[in-house]
Order: structure tokens, then sequence, then C-alpha cells
């Protein structure tokens, strides 16, 4: 379904309200007001305020989809080069869209059974296989070993790079790199964090003796 740019609009200011309330303390009214439109205009759009959330999913994931899938197919890399490629455009993609993986982080809490639970798990699924065919080009190649754990593989990194974007200000605090505005932040956690996952991935994957 083609978005229009005010129903863009009224997802981008929802995204930002169930990130900074939650979900259930976000109203309709509430993303209406902010976003400048009659609570009608929200319904006739999307229906609900879970169908607003499902179409939020939708579009974030189906991009990030997309991506993978061409990453994969790219023949110019070669299978380590396209793991260090996910992890750089992974952490990008967290620090990017902030909002929305705080909402997720929010929803996988709640452990509700409800269309974005699911939603949640097929992404999951549907990203799994995805990196599993790129450790298969790998192995396939003789690049990686056997045996790889895919789902463990994927949790060192989502985990990794989720945990110290939550708890950033405790890392600030402990690498006492309190001065540092946002954006040289940024720029400095960025290296280090890319540098530290592609020698654990290398380590895990590469069949190098």
């Amino acid at each position: 379904m083609e978005i229009t740019g005010k129903q863009l609009a009224i997802m981008e200011t929802a995204e930002q309200l169930f990130a900074d309330n939650g979900y259930d303390g976000t109203s309709i009214r509430d993303i209406a007001h902010q976003a400048d439109v009659n609570v009608a205009m929200i319904s006739y759009y999307f229906g609900s305020k879970e169908k607003l959330l499902q179409a939020i999913f939708e579009k974030r994931t189906e991009l990030w989809r997309v991506h993978l899938e061409s990453m994969i197919e790219d023949k110019s890399r070669s299978p380590m080069e396209k793991m260090f490629v996910l992890i750089d455009n992974y952490m990008q993609k967290i620090f990017d869209q902030s909002c929305f993986h705080r909402i997720m982080a929010q929803q996988q809490m709640a452990n509700q059974d409800s269309p974005v639970a699911s939603l949640i798990l097929d992404t999951k699924r549907r990203n799994q296989d995805l990196v599993k065919k790129l450790v298969q080009q790998g192995q396939r190649s003789g690049d990686f070993k056997k045996n790889i754990d895919v789902p463990l593989l994927m949790m060192t990194m989502m985990g990794t790079i989720n945990q110290l974007i939550t708890t950033q200000h405790h890392y600030r605090e402990l690498n006492n790199l309190q001065d540092l505005d946002d954006t040289e932040y940024k720029k400095h956690i960025k290296k280090k964090l890319s540098t530290h996952l592609k020698s654990i991935f290398k380590a895990i994957l590469s069949n190098e003796e």
C-alpha cells in the first residue's frame, strides 16, 4: 500500500509518542493533537490504534527485509564482507530508528498475544532465515565454519548493540565520556562497537586456522 504524506506524518508522530509514553499511555486523541489532525482522519486511514502500530511495524520491517535480501544477493562482496556490512547497517538502523526500537522492546516485554506480537515473531523468523542463507553462502565457499548457531549469532549482535544504546548513560560514566556531545559520542561508539562486533563475528565464523 502506498503511504501518503499525511499518513506518514501520523505514523511518525505516533511512533514518537509510543516510544516516549508507551503504547497504553498514548491515546488516539494524543496522536491527533500532536500531528495536528482530527481523530476521524486517523480512524479513516488506520481504523484503530493497534492497526496504526501495526502499520508502523510493517513499514519499518519491510524496508529492512528488502535491504537484507539485496545485500545477500550482492555478488561483489565476500560472505564475511557481507556480515560486516550487516553489523554496520544494523547498528546504524538502531541509532536512526531509536523510537521504533524502543517500541519493539516494550512490545516484546509485554509478551501479549496480539497482531503486533505475531508480526515481531514473523519478522525475527524471516530475518533469521535470511542471515542463515548468508551463513550458508560462506559455508559453501569454505569461508565459514560448519555448525554455526545463527540465532545466537544474531543475539550477540542485536543484544550487544541494544544493551549499549539503552544503557549508554552508564557506559559514558564508566568510561569518562560525559564531556562528549551526542554527535561525538555516537561517532566514537559506532566505530568502537563496529570493530568489537566484527572481531567477534570473525572469530566465530572464520574457517581460517
